[in-house]
């Protein structure tokens, strides 16, 4: 669970700098693919484990 949550904030991050920074925005669309995608990986191994 701790390296999903270390990856969502990694993705997260990199999401909000590429909005700040102009030139980055390409950073934030695969920050928030990357976070959706760590999302549903989640998800699925958590509902696995039940």
């Amino acid at each position: 669970m701790g390296l999903i949550i270390t990856l969502l904030i990694i993705w997260l991050v990199l999401s909000i700098l590429g909005f700040i920074i102009e030139g980055l925005l390409w950073l934030a669309f695969i920050g928030l693919v990357l976070f959706a995608a760590t999302v549903v990986w989640g998800w699925v191994k958590r509902r696995a484990r039940t």
